[in-house]
């Protein structure tokens, strides 16, 4: 029986982030879409405090990190139990999440970013997951190229994969992730969405993160990022439809609805 993805539910505590920046951005309102997105049908919260668009400053990690940590420490102060995941590039701010009560590492740089983002994660025993992405967010998507994507992709993710076991993080706490829309075209995208599964050979859960991406504007004629929810959704049920373990998204009930209807479809009993 094929199991059912898991949904990550995106929660931006950003003023800059390409779809919700500002809006939860103060630590109440935040918690206040947390207890929502859990009430939605999230299984992780995935809580940011950078954002990573295209063109995004790097915010200073105490910064970053008064952003989370208050966030994360509200939600299980109030008893929320749901898993959470920090989104971040910087050891210091994922080791001040984990202390608050995170249990997952987000990192869009697979460890590449800081040096100490390894150790921090394997002294902590926390899952993590490596995204791959062609540059950093102020410059990636200048021109990105490739011979092969998906081959390309995938050797990187191996290597990170590799470091990552090299540094003491077991095998099964690793996570990995194509990093839709990271230095890639509309076509790399779209190459890279049509063989997710290629990415199980890994030998880790999939992780799919095309959630309101410019791309699926470009195509559906959707210029602004709340009116991307139906080409997201067709994104997630093909991820689902090649067997992605986790989705992360911004509309939390729409997906999961979406994720029901793809497994039924599939002949497996959905949540």
């Amino acid at each position: 029986m094929i199991a059912v993805p898991r949904i990550m539910a995106i929660l931006n505590v950003t003023p800059d982030s390409f779809s919700d920046g500002g809006r939860f951005l103060a630590p109440e309102a935040a918690v206040d879409q947390a207890h929502q997105m859990v009430a939605d049908g999230a299984d992780i919260l995935d809580i940011g405090g950078e954002s990573t668009r295209p063109g995004a400053r790097e915010v200073p990690a105490e910064e970053e990190a008064a952003r989370v940590v208050p966030v994360i420490k509200a939600l299980r102060d109030g008893g929320v139990t749901t898993s959470i995941s920090i989104d971040t590039r910087k050891a210091s701010v994922a080791a001040a999440a984990l202390e608050a009560g995170a249990d997952i590492v987000n990192d869009v740089s697979a460890m590449l970013f800081d040096a100490e983002m390894a150790e921090v994660v394997a002294r902590s025993g926390a899952p993590i997951c490596l995204m791959h992405a062609k540059g950093l967010p102020d410059t990636m998507q200048d021109n990105p190229r490739y011979e092969d994507v998906v081959a390309e992709v995938h050797a990187h993710l191996a290597e990170r994969i590799e470091a990552a076991l090299a540094a003491g993080i077991a095998r099964d706490k690793l996570i990995v992730d194509p990093g839709i829309g990271f230095g890639k075209t509309l076509e790399h995208n779209i190459a890279l969405i049509q063989n997710l599964h290629a990415f199980h050979s890994l030998g880790c859960p999939i992780l799919l993160g095309a959630s309101r991406k410019r791309f699926i504007g470009t195509i559906t004629g959707a210029e602004v990022a709340d009116d991307r929810l139906a080409g997201s959704l067709i994104v997630a049920a093909e991820g689902v439809r090649q067997g992605v373990q986790i989705l992360r998204v911004h509309d939390t009930k729409a997906t999961k609805a979406a994720v029901d209807m793809q497994m039924a479809l599939m002949g497996t009993s959905g949540r």
